[in-house]
């Protein structure tokens, strides 16, 4: 075992923002609290502390007696700091008299296998787009001779020969990548060739490695054609016996052509394919023109060409922003067409599907809407369930798979009537299934530095440019040398061929003749070992004419390698012939269409009408279409009984408020209607235990709301500020320790304008009332500004909107009679006051416990109070004054 390198302050710097988070420095971040109380027995000890012991140990039962070495005051003051416990370790400093702490020890050995996992296993190279394991396998069949045009073998054999050579990992995660490699369905373009069952893309495994085969695909030529050629660097493998390249010298950037995916340790990499004809035309522009910049490279490749097909409906400065910046994601949907039937008939027949969807998916998902199950720890579905089930159900007839051999894709829906609207079923199965979907994009890989980064096309494009131009060159110059070497050969043989008489004599005749052959005919030593070794025949006159022609042939071919080697723009022109011709011989049409359109998004249409929500005592919910009805005479579940009516519009948002301050919110065309005793509130949201309600909220979204506190504080706000999707709802009025929200007061914009008042009534009987133009509007909820003050333990527990001729008061008087009182506008003026003050004492004799408007001059002084306030209808009024006149 090799000891492992240190990792670069670079290369810990880059994985500890990945890792660590901000701050993640390992030092800092150390666990503290160790026992400091172990003694030196208990702490660790180092290995070579540890070999050295065993040593010693040895030594002394063999009857040996170790001699005792005096250490220097320096040795002493470093065994004495070398006696740490784990938790002074973790808590110290980096290192300690050049000894690495366990804190620092275990980053360090995280990051290293950070690394590994990084660079071994999980993210592809830019050069030839394939991970560790991937390129074993090519390189091992490139070796076994598993050509296209030779025999399959077994996928097991392939698998046991690249275990046993290069990759001492399971055999399972070889062969997962040996499958992978043959799918048509995962990548643009194969490198193997599948002969049995390899899966399919609705999920099923590939069968058993002994019973699959595979070869090489043509294709797979452009990655080890040249690699035996000189173009890139090999390692001994992980035992030493042989050598396996670096990279392999890609013809092409298959990390574009065939994209990638994996998960490494504080990063992950999703490449999408791309269309071969058009990644090699914006390589060879690149090579042509360097500084082109990125709208001219997407205008030869707009977007991903996925191997399924489909159509990515992303606007285009969109994609160009995920290709500049390496990150992003792709809205990609199928595509279909329409097959007339007999009678008018027709049905939808989808051929193209996403990357991330199959038939399976799709089928499931429609089983799911078609057929719901409860939800956990619900009895039975919610509303939104039994909604999205009605839809397709009024949509879909029936759907079946009919894909198979002859057909990759094929999808029937048929729809419930021929009259429905064929956009409207496209959009809504888009909609709502998988049909439509997202395709994640991290363009994240090892560049040529070997460093994994989030790179943009431009930086893809041009490293691996540079990677293919020193490939070419290395092979070049590999080449030129074989090339010189060959004709320094032959121009020694042509000199001996017009004496083949002498060479025989002094090869038959001399003691050494080698050096005899140098000295009669001025050889050098390669080309006099060159003449020992040939045979007779190939210094015939016949073979004199066949040197010749090789000598020419090589004496051009050298003067073309050496204009590449000392031309860069030779070379560029070499390298974007070669990437022509690649493409001339592999290139094929796009099969993703590149198409703009909106996202589809089913709405459903509700007709804007008044309608009336009723709402039971036991908190049942329902509607009646219209305004007025006398919902008293509604029939209720036994037991149950009105709580109260909500005049609103079908439109319209419901939203309800508990007594914490939580908001939650339906829309009220979600609620049944008709004449039934409706549906559970607890059906369209999630109620906590002990659920309260405060009040309810409905109308117009720019309608003015004042939400109140017991503890003396409010807001103004609109009712669209309170909506919310959630169905657990959301926190909005933030409350003290026992206090609880009081019933919502809506409040027209007339009344601020006219200088309305709001009264304020408290537990302990005071009164304070002032302008509503003092409370400030707050649209995000939380405490609220100060409308009463309160001395400890007193409440505030009624508030109502007024106007300046008076008020009505409500409560109880002796024997728990009913009481009712009306402040006229003279004695209602001694108590307008400003916001945030005392207020003053109602000058009454008994309790009051709710204050409320004077009814409009039009209408009989005669308060009607809503069902459940307390107060009873009918009751004569007391008139409270300061300065009573006498009659």
């Amino acid at each position: 075992m090799t000891d492992k390198k240190p990792l670069s302050d670079e290369t810990e710097n880059l994985f500890h923002d990945s890792l660590f988070g901000d701050g993640g420095d390992p030092d800092a971040a150390s666990p503290a609290g160790g026992d400091a109380s172990r003694s030196e027995e208990e702490a660790p000890r180092a290995p070579d502390e540890a070999r050295e012991d065993g040593g010693a140990n040895d030594a002394s039962a063999d009857g040996e007696e170790l001699p005792q070495a005096e250490l220097s005051e320096e040795e002493l003051k470093a065994a004495e700091a070398e006696e740490i416990t784990v938790g002074a370790a973790t808590e110290g400093e980096p290192e300690e008299n050049g000894a690495l702490t366990l804190a620092r020890y275990a980053s360090q050995a995280y990051l290293e296998y950070a690394m590994s996992v990084v660079k071994s296993r999980a993210l592809p190279e830019v050069t030839d787009g394939q991970k560790p394991v991937q390129r074993r396998i090519l390189i091992d069949m490139y070796r076994m001779g598993l050509k296209f045009d030779a025999k399959s073998v077994k996928s097991a054999r392939i698998v046991g020969d690249v275990l046993g050579k290069y990759h001492p990992h399971g055999d399972q995660s070889v062969y997962d990548a040996l499958v992978r490699m043959a799918q048509t369905f995962s990548l643009r373009y194969p490198l193997l060739v599948a002969e049995g069952n390899f899966g399919s893309r609705d999920g099923d495994s590939a069968a058993a490695m002994r019973y699959t085969e595979t070869r090489l695909t043509p294709i797979s030529s452009l990655l080890l054609e040249e690699v035996d050629s000189g173009a890139v660097d090999f390692a001994p493998n992980y035992d030493g016996n042989f050598e396996e390249p670096v990279e392999l010298p890609a013809k092409l950037p298959f990390v574009l052509l065939n994209g990638s995916s994996g998960i490494a340790v504080g990063m992950a990499t999703e490449i999408p394919p791309h269309n071969l004809t058009e990644v090699a035309a914006a390589c060879v522009r690149l090579l042509e023109k360097p500084e082109a910049g990125l709208e001219e490279i997407l205008s030869l490749m707009p977007a991903p060409d996925f191997p399924c097909g489909g159509q990515i409906i992303t606007p285009r400065d969109e994609i160009r922003a995920i290709y500049e910046s390496g990150r992003g994601k792709l809205r990609v949907r199928a595509r279909w067409h329409f097959e007339e039937l007999a009678r008018g008939q027709w049905q939808l027949v989808v051929d193209e599907l996403p990357p991330a969807a199959s038939s399976r998916i799709i089928l499931d998902r429609i089983e799911q809407i078609t057929n719901p199950r409860p939800k956990k720890d619900k009895k039975s579905i919610s509303s939104k369930q039994q909604q999205a089930k009605s839809a397709m159900l009024a949509m879909l007839e029936s759907v079946r798979d009919e894909s198979g051999k002859d057909v990759e894709v094929r999808l029937v829906f048929e729809p419930k009537t021929s009259r429905i609207d064929r956009d409207d079923f496209v959009n809504y199965l888009l909609s709502e299934t998988d049909l439509e979907s997202n395709v994640p994009v991290n363009l994240v890989m090892l560049g040529i530095d070997g460093k994994p980064r989030q790179k943009g096309l431009l930086s893809i494009l041009s490293e691996w440019i540079e990677f293919r131009k020193k490939a070419v060159r290395r092979r070049t110059e590999a080449r030129l040398a074989k090339v010189l070497d060959r004709i320094h050969v032959l121009e020694g043989r042509s000199l001996v061929l017009l004496n083949i008489d002498r060479v025989i004599e002094i090869i038959r005749a001399a003691d050494d003749p080698k050096a005899d052959l140098m000295a009669e005919f001025g050889l050098t030593e390669r080309q006099a070992d060159d003449i020992l070794e040939i045979r007779l025949k190939q210094l015939a006159r016949l073979a004199a004419i066949e040197i010749e022609k090789e000598l020419a042939n090589l004496t051009k071919e050298r003067s073309g390698l050496e204009r590449i080697l000392g031309s860069d723009g030779v070379l560029k022109r070499q390298v974007a012939r070669e990437i022509e011709a690649a493409a001339k011989a592999f290139g094929d049409p796009r099969r993703t269409v590149v198409k703009e359109a909106k996202v589809a998004v089913h709405e459903v249409e509700t007709p804007d009408e008044p309608v009336t929500v009723v709402i039971s005592k036991k908190g049942f919910l329902r509607t009646r279409t219209g305004h007025g009805h006398d919902c008293s005479l509604m029939s209720f579940k036994m037991g149950d009984q009105l709580d109260r009516a909500i005049e609103c519009r079908s439109s319209d948002q419901l939203s309800f408020l508990d007594a914490k301050g939580r908001v939650y919110s339906l829309a009220v065309s979600q609620l049944p209607g008709g004449r039934s005793d409706g549906a559970p509130l607890s059906a369209f949201v999630d109620l906590p235990r002990g659920f309260e309600c405060a009040g309810w909220l409905a109308g117009p979204q720019n309608t003015a709301v004042l939400l109140a506190t017991s503890g003396g504080k409010g807001m103004i706000l609109r009712i669209s500020d309170v909506s919310t999707r959630l169905k657990a709802g959301r926190d909005f009025v933030k409350m003290s320790e026992g206090e609880r929200l009081l019933p919502p007061l809506t409040v027209s914009g007339d009344a601020i304008e006219a200088g309305a008042k709001l009264a304020c009534l408290s537990s302990s009987g005071r009164l304070l009332a002032f302008p509503l133009s003092e409370i400030r509007f707050v649209a995000s909820g939380g405490k609220g500004v100060a409308l009463m003050l309160l001395d400890p333990g007193e409440e505030m527990i009624s508030m109502a909107v007024t106007d300046d001729r008076g008020a009505i008061l409500s409560g109880t008087g002796r024997g728990g009679k009913p009481r009712e009182a009306q402040l006229t506008e003279r004695a209602y003026r001694a108590h307008i006051m400003h916001r945030a003050r005392r207020g003053k004492m109602l000058e009454i004799s008994w309790k009051a416990e709710r204050v409320e408007a004077l009814p409009p001059l039009s209408s009989e002084p005669v308060k009607t109070s809503d069902p459940g306030s307390g107060a009873s209808q009918g009751l004569k009024l007391e008139v409270v004054d300061e300065a009573p006149t006498l009659l």
